[in-house]
């Protein structure tokens, strides 16, 4: 894309976390790559680019690049038809849906997911969601009257705690650094994470939540972190504290956040995502005060199909090499992401 110059656009770039990561299985053996459900020419290319050979499902396959994140059971009959695959490129950052499969195959296949790959779009969004719940803009965009009733506050030398280290919470420390924001991070590893002030494991979350003037959810959805933030969570919580969720609907007891909203234990909430999700029409979090939702949009295929190609190209060249070198988005069959 350029511009009416003729300058080509920056566009987004794919914040990676892990490149060099240590493989957890043998290098996968180089061959045929194949593209499914429906091949895309965006990923066609990818790969021919990088020197593989795009082919249909068979025997000889070894390698798969799924691109449909709501089919597991798809991928699952792939790898039952393709048993000498070693290599499955999925389609996002969150690969919850692809556990089962993660957890029976591997021990011999190396996943890679899209973690990093979607950082920039999915962390501005989240600094969206941040601005709109301290604007009170979920309330400002309902209002049929004007209001007298002066509200809002700034996110300038707010505190803000980041659950989670990964591409998007880099990113979004990164768009934070104007606004000069104190940032804890809340990780399972208390290694320095850049552009934050203090990094603490996850045991120690709720000590730092009485501060947080924001607290933004960019982590893992995993057995361990389903239901991060709940009800004893909440009530920590400055009554001024907002929430904003980019992860997965399941890190936040949804119930409980309700309640917390209507007893004023928090003030506000931006959600990308929900649990359940969809979220049903007449759901209570649709006309609880102070959220703002979209519908599982923080990217779009517009944004994202260049973002994949790239880590699809990425990938593929580093499995041609065969050594198990330049592998970009490795799964943590152990972790599970």
């Amino acid at each position: 894309m350029t511009t009416t110059t003729g300058t080509p656009t920056r566009g987004h770039r794919a914040v990676v976390t892990d490149a060099g990561a240590p493989l957890p299985v043998a290098p996968p053996t180089a061959g045929p790559v194949a593209i499914l459900p429906s091949p895309a020419d965006l990923h066609v290319a990818a790969v021919t680019d990088a020197g593989g050979t795009v082919a249909p499902l068979d025997e000889d396959t070894r390698a798969v690049v799924w691109l449909d994140a709501r089919d597991p059971d798809g991928l699952a009959a792939a790898l039952d038809r393709a048993p000498g695959v070693g290599w499955v490129q999925l389609p996002f950052a969150g690969v919850d849906a692809f556990a089962h499969l993660i957890e029976e195959h591997g021990d011999r296949v190396l996943f890679t997911s899209a973690k990093g790959a979607y950082a920039e779009p999915v962390a501005e969004h989240a600094l969206a969601l941040t601005l709109a719940t301290l604007r009170v803009l979920p309330k400002r965009a309902r209002a049929t009257s004007w209001a007298t009733e002066p509200e809002g506050v700034s996110l300038y030398g707010r505190n803000v705690v980041v659950i989670g280290a990964g591409g998007i919470a880099l990113e979004y420390i990164r768009l934070l650094a104007p606004f000069e924001v104190s940032v804890t991070v809340v990780r399972r590893s208390s290694d320095p994470v850049p552009g934050a002030d203090r990094t603490v494991t996850t045991d120690e979350l709720d000590a730092v939540l009485p501060d947080a003037d924001v607290v933004m959810v960019a982590a893992a959805m995993t057995s361990g972190t389903a239901k991060l933030l709940g009800a004893p969570q909440f009530v920590r919580m400055k009554p001024s504290a907002r929430i904003v969720n980019i992860a997965r609907g399941g890190l936040v007891d949804t119930d409980a956040l309700v309640a917390a909203l209507h007893d004023g234990e928090v003030a506000g909430a931006g959600l990308d995502v929900t649990d359940p999700e969809p979220l049903p029409d007449g759901h209570p979090l649709w006309t609880t005060p102070g959220v703002v939702i979209t519908p599982h949009q923080a990217d779009t295929p517009k944004m994202v199909a260049p973002l994949l190609a790239e880590r699809v190209r990425t990938n593929t060249t580093a499995f041609l090499g065969g050594a198990g070198e330049g592998f970009v988005g490795v799964v943590d069959p152990a972790a599970g992401y």
